[in-house]
């Protein structure tokens, strides 16, 4: 399949298609929910950077609880069966330093992916998340492959 098209999915955005595609995004504290249907053979990412979206503004797939929600809408939308659907998980490293434990935003994207798409029933396959380092992931819609490679920043002296 080489003459497949490429995608990248920017923070607080969704993709998802019919046709075959290579989405692609790089991921730090933010979190990358992929979603595929085995049986017709598409699929989707979500690519959310906060946890929770508070009622105020605009209901952005900016935030977790609503990037999930319109993900599985769209792919429901183009004819998959919610029963069909299975999800990867990846991103939410810790990779700023920082001296309080408040933040912990990589830790409470991936705890509120993992407690969604539990709620919504749908089966989480794979996951790599956590840890200290960034994620680039490109997923083929076709096969629901998904190729990670770690990111590592550079310290500047």
């Amino acid at each position: 399949m080489e003459n497949i098209s490429s995608y990248f999915l920017y923070p607080s955005a969704i993709f998802a298609s019919k046709e075959p595609y290579n989405i692609s995004t790089i991921l730090g504290s933010c979190v990358a929910v992929c979603m595929w249907d085995p049986i017709l053979k598409y699929g989707g990412m979500s690519h959310y950077m906060l946890p929770l979206w508070n009622g105020e503004g605009l209901a952005s797939p900016k935030y977790g609880n609503i990037a999930i929600e319109k993900l599985l809408g769209k792919m429901i939308s183009f004819g998959s069966k919610k029963n069909n659907i299975v999800a990867k998980v990846f991103g939410g490293g810790e990779v700023l330093d920082t001296e309080t434990q408040y933040f912990q935003i990589g830790e409470r994207n991936i705890k509120l992916a993992l407690e969604t798409l539990e709620e919504l029933r749908i089966p989480i396959v794979s996951s790599s998340v956590g840890g200290k380092y960034g994620r680039k992931i490109i997923m083929n819609t076709v096969s629901g492959e998904i190729k990670q490679r770690y990111v590592k920043r550079e310290i500047k002296k």
